[in-house]
């Protein structure tokens, strides 16, 4: 698969830095100064993070970074980092300040003209993933699964961020994540206490009972068939290949994500990493490129497990000149060529999965598992709601916790056409946290009252309607 190419999307961003400053975009001058620096640093300081996952963040990484990055030897992030001084707990809670300019610029429309075609935004992406799975990639033996835990969580709330504000733009970056977890343990003890960890935090999960329920049993399938094997008795194939249908924000994603671990301690994927790719990841424009980035792709997820997301939108609508089709016909040998080396996860609206199952003779045959994610109900939403305050250390006040489980009610009995779950209640919660932040920030007791600062009232809610 085509790489990303550091140093070319380092320039490019440092052309779009000089760019918004000439603008002035957002009095970038007065805020930051030389927004190169900014990003410099903002670069350098998610570098350390990812490299100290497993705090052991090193000398190679370290000047992986200063030479990257232009550093003299002296500058105080290289001496930092040499110091071994760790960027605080709460950086993983926020995004790149660099970035927020180039969100800024591209959602007002700021640069006149725009070299960049509203695009400044998803070159500072790009350089952030490719730098940060550089620094992963310099410890890919022992890479923690902290070290992965950071990049990733990172790396989505940007993601998240130019979506937000509409200027993510599928199809112009790398659409898949391929970072592979740390090796699994070698003692058998510890494999089982390991697979025993993942099970139960995948039943920490608010509702999907059916969901976890039918998780439980595809992997008492799989143990049993593995004991059958080694008492020398005669195995069923077991096909792990999977169709996730529900609607969006059902949890589809975060079980793959969880899937795809359990089976690497079950002995299931030899390496356990999830690979993330939609329709933009896979289809390309003339013929036999298609073929290509979608066998790439595949070469990405093996031994691990490939996970397609609205996979309908392959087949659905197509018509002279789409390329879809030869994605799906691509993905189907190598599904077949590859059985023992890779699961495959199609996932989308369940009517629309319908359809794409539909679309090849061979399609359905390939996949044995549907698994049917239902919206949450009220009561789920609500509990999913205080679960994220609790974890950014925010409660609600009696009567915002009566007003917001109201408002979710709602919600849940009326379901527009834009509903979408537990997405739903993080943007409620995002939008009350930025309300609670614009009413408390002058107010002169609330310095250092964790009782203000940490509690949503009424008044920081906004409903959907």
């Amino acid at each position: 698969m085509e790489q990303l190419d550091l140093q070319a999307l380092l320039a490019k961003s440092y052309d779009v830095c000089d760019a918004i400053e000439a603008a002035d975009v957002g009095n970038v001058h007065s805020d930051v100064g030389s927004l190169k620096d900014r990003l410099r640093l903002d670069l350098a300081r998610f570098g350390e993070y990812v490299a100290d996952g497993d705090g052991k963040g090193g000398s190679e990484e370290t000047e992986f970074i200063r030479t990257t990055l232009g550093y003299s030897e002296d500058a105080k992030p290289i001496q930092d980092m040499r110091n071994h001084a760790r960027v605080d707990a709460s950086f993983s809670e926020s995004v790149p300040q660099s970035l927020k300019y180039a969100v800024l610029s591209d959602a007002g429309s700021k640069l006149q003209p725009d070299p960049f075609g509203r695009q400044s935004s998803m070159y500072f992406y790009d350089t952030f993933a490719v730098f940060g799975q550089t620094v992963l990639a310099m410890r890919a033996k022992d890479v923690s699964h902290e070290a992965v835990q950071r990049y990733t969580s990172y790396i989505e709330r940007m993601e998240q961020l130019l979506k937000e504000y509409a200027v993510w733009r599928v199809g112009t970056q790398k659409t898949y994540r391929a970072v592979e977890p740390p090796a699994s343990p070698q003692m058998e003890g510890e494999r089982a206490q390991k697979l025993e960890e993942l099970l139960a935090d995948l039943n920490s999960l608010v509702g999907l009972e059916a969901v976890k329920r039918q998780v439980r049993n595809m992997v008492n399938l799989i143990k049993v068939q593995n004991m059958r094997q080694e008492a020398g008795m005669k195995t069923a194939d077991v096909s792990k290949h999977m169709v996730f249908m529900g609607n969006p924000g059902t949890g589809k994603t975060t079980v793959a994500r969880k899937l795809a671990e359990i089976y690497k301690y079950l002995g299931v994927l030899r390496k356990g990493q999830l690979v993330e790719v939609d329709r933009s990841g896979l289809v390309r424009g003339y013929i036999g490129q298609t073929a290509t980035q979608t066998q790439e792709v595949v070469e990405e997820s093996l031994g691990g497990l490939l996970f397609v997301d609205e996979a309908y939108a392959l087949t659905v609508g197509k018509g002279e000149g789409d390329f879809g089709q030869e994605a799906v016909d691509t993905l189907l040998k190598a599904m077949e060529d590859n059985r023992d080396d890779l699961v495959v996860i199609v996932a989308g609206y369940t009517d629309l999965m319908g359809q794409f199952l539909e679309s090849n003779p061979g399609l359905r045959s390939r996949f044995s598992n549907f698994v049917y994610f239902d919206d949450y109900t009220a009561d789920e939403l609500m509990q999913i709601l205080e679960q994220n305050l609790a974890h950014e250390e925010y409660r609600l006040s009696p009567d915002a916790a009566q007003a917001a489980r109201e408002m979710i009610e709602r919600r849940v009995a009326t379901k527009p056409a834009n509903f979408a779950n537990a997405r739903d209640i993080r943007n409620f919660m995002e939008h009350a946290i930025e309300n609670h932040a614009t009413r408390v920030a002058d107010l002169a007791d609330a310095r250092s009252n964790k009782a203000i600062l940490g509690t949503l009232e009424v008044e920081d809610l906004e409903d959907w309607s």
